[in-house]
């Protein structure tokens, strides 16, 4: 059966085009379109749909209101197609954290043309929001999907050789997650206390996002959480997320950890990627270094965390049943990656432990 699409935009170009996109698609109806809310929830009553594609700023209604009425009513999976000026960024983590599943970046100027050279992007988020959990989900990422080759993390970084280090007490954790991930990662950084070990975090998401996501983070946690730079330290009571658009590496300097943000191709087809950043723990973290795998489409991240698994980091992936995705975990479980298969509600506890 075709995913049966609702699109809610007021611009008739992005309506036109998205329909078009949609349409052309194998396993996808465009069933409806709407102006705004208020003309969608008329429309609704007579027909729901499977994936909603929703404008966040329209007029008589915005689409975050409209959004939090949905979950309130009748969770349904929703793509957000947002444009991303600073202020558009804060609000579409407004309807991340109201519910949304994906998040589309659309630009100010040339919609048209983005929305069309953005066609596979633009089908995997509704396939992807299709097969979402809604039970396990309130707030959830963009899960950027292209067709060209799959990169590996050689891309970026040699693997590691299994060389031995000189020894440090500090210790680290690597943590890696896609769809679902916003939520988890709150479940868990709200937990940690100001002596938990310090993280490294890659989560998917698009460029100028990851700021206002870190900001949102650090206002509800007792440790820091920032947007990644190169140069910063890995510190205890210290969560460092890497920016939308960036690959981030761990590496040494002398006794301590810090991370450098670069750019290159796309790993896994995602940048940021958890391969690399897995692959960086493993190569200059080994043992000191605890990976984490989390809900998430897709495989990104299990070939990364095998690795530090075979250097002898200690390694956990989420447990299917409250992943809102059980792609990623599943993958790193079939290689033999994770020594440990937890809930969510345990990682807190894991990673002080």
């Amino acid at each position: 059966m075709s995913i049966k699409v609702m699109i809610v935009d007021d611009s008739a170009v992005v309506r036109q085009v998205l329909s078009e996109v949609f349409n052309a698609s194998s396993g996808i109806e465009v069933m409806d379109v709407a102006t705004d809310p208020i003309v969608a929830m008329e429309k609704m009553k007579q027909h729901w749909p499977d994936v909603i594609v929703l404008d966040v700023e329209m007029p008589r209604m915005d689409g975050i209101t409209f959004l939090k009425q949905i979950m309130a009513s009748r969770p349904t999976p929703v793509v957000i197609c947002s444009s991303l000026t600073q202020k558009g960024a804060d609000i579409s983590m407004q309807a991340m954290a109201a519910g949304a599943v994906e998040v589309i970046a659309k630009p100010h100027a040339g919609v048209k043309q983005f929305l069309q050279d953005s066609n596979n992007l633009l089908i995997q988020a509704v396939k992807g929001a299709a097969a979402a959990r809604m039970s396990r989900m309130r707030s959830l990422p963009p899960t950027p999907l292209e067709s060209r080759p799959k990169l590996s993390a050689d891309a970026i970084l040699a693997a590691p050789t299994g060389q031995q280090m000189f020894q440090t007490t500090e210790r680290i954790v690597a943590i890696g997650t896609s769809t679902g991930g916003t939520q988890a990662l709150e479940a868990i950084l709200t937990k940690l206390p100001r002596t938990c070990p310090g993280l490294a975090i890659v989560q998917h998401m698009p460029e100028k996002f990851t700021a206002s996501f870190a900001e949102r983070l650090d206002r509800l946690s007792e440790i820091e959480v920032k947007e990644a730079a190169t140069g910063d330290r890995i510190l205890p009571g210290r969560a460092l997320i890497a920016p939308g658009g960036k690959h981030m590496m761990i590496k040494r300097s002398g006794a301590y950890y810090q991370v450098e943000v670069v750019d290159g191709p796309l790993v896994s087809r995602h940048k940021p990627s958890v391969d690399v950043l897995f692959r960086s723990a493993a190569k200059f973290a080994g043992k000191n270094a605890l990976g984490i795998i989390m809900t998430g489409m897709g495989d990104d991240g299990a070939k990364g965390l095998k690795e530090m698994h075979d250097v002898g980091a200690r390694t956990i992936a989420q447990d299917e049943d409250s992943c809102v995705v059980f792609g990623m975990p599943k993958e790193a479980i079939k290689l033999g990656a994770a020594d440990e298969v937890i809930p969510l509600d345990a990682m807190a506890k894991a990673i002080c432990r």
